[in-house]
Order: structure tokens, then C-alpha cells, then sequence
């Protein structure tokens, strides 16, 4: 082999290794930040069911594991206590997360490109609005009061 396509083939393999390392670390920090939310996650089907008899809205949180910008609205906003006391009192959350078959539905059937996105669901699953993605949790918790309010009116 020359020395060309051997060094190709190096590249090759740091970048492999680069990737799936970093991949994986990632998925394991998104984990932990899942983990560590203070209310259930649920499945969507789930979520609808607890949904319907609770008489609550679903939000529903489409995101994947290994993404950073997930993990900070899961550590920075979902987390904080008032956001989280508001969710919990007033909503179901459902996770759906990109990599399953469940999250890839669940984009196509609202046409969703990219992640983190967030819609507030009613309880048979239909759409009421996308939240605005803002990483601030009194800002983010002032949208979900609008929406409650919006969804009494």
C-alpha cells in the first residue's frame, strides 16, 4: 500500500474515532440531563392517555439524546423549578426523540426539520402551537402561561 492511501486511510479512521467518541459522550450527558428532569417522560401514546384523563395538554418535546442544544433546554429551561412546577401542573410531557421510529412519525406528520422543537399537543394529538425556542426559563415559562391562557379562551 502506498503511502497516500494509507494515510487516507488514518484520516479516515481519527475522524471515525473523533465522531462515534464524541457521539457517545454526548448521548451520555443528554442522558443524565434527561434523567434529572423533575416530572415523568413519557411516550407520546402515553403522554395522550395521561393527557385525556387529566384533562392537560401534551408538551411534547422532539429532540435527540446526543444534541447539545437539547441537553441546554433540558439543564437550563425544562429544570428550573418554576418551568418545572408549571409542567407539571398544567401539562404532560412527552419525549420523542429523533433517533426512533416514534420521533421520526411524529416529525413527519408535523413537518419538523431539526431539533430541539417543542409543540403543545391537545389531547387527541393535534396540533395548538410550536413553542418559541428560548433558552431563558422565565421567558419560557411567561410562552407556556400564554398558551394555558390561550387554550382556556
Amino acid at each position: 500500500m502506498n503511502k497516500t492511501v494509507k494515510n487516507i486511510l488514518l484520516l479516515l479512521v481519527v475522524i471515525s474515532v473523533v465522531y462515534f467518541g464524541n457521539r457517545t459522550i454526548q448521548s451520555h450527558l443528554g442522558e443524565q440531563a434527561l434523567e434529572a428532569l423533575p416530572y415523568e417522560v413519557h411516550t407520546l401514546q402515553d403522554g395522550l392517555a395521561k393527557a385525556r384523563a387529566e384533562n392537560k395538554l401534551i408538551l411534547a418535546d422532539y429532540s435527540a439524546i446526543w444534541c447539545p442544544s437539547c441537553r441546554k433546554l433540558d439543564t437550563q429551561v425544562f429544570s428550573n423549578t418554576e418551568v418545572a412546577s408549571t409542567i407539571q401542573n398544567n401539562f404532560v410531557y412527552a419525549r420523542l426523540d429523533f433517533d426512533s421510529e416514534e420521533g421520526q412519525n411524529f416529525a413527519q406528520k408535523f413537518n419538523l426539520t431539526g431539533f430541539p422543537r417543542v409543540l403543545v399537543l391537545d389531547v387527541d394529538g393535534n396540533k395548538i402551537v410550536e413553542m418559541p425556542l428560548v433558552f431563558d426559563p422565565s421567558a419560557y415559562n411567561t410562552n407556556l402561561n400564554k398558551v394555558l391562557s390561550m387554550a382556556v379562551n
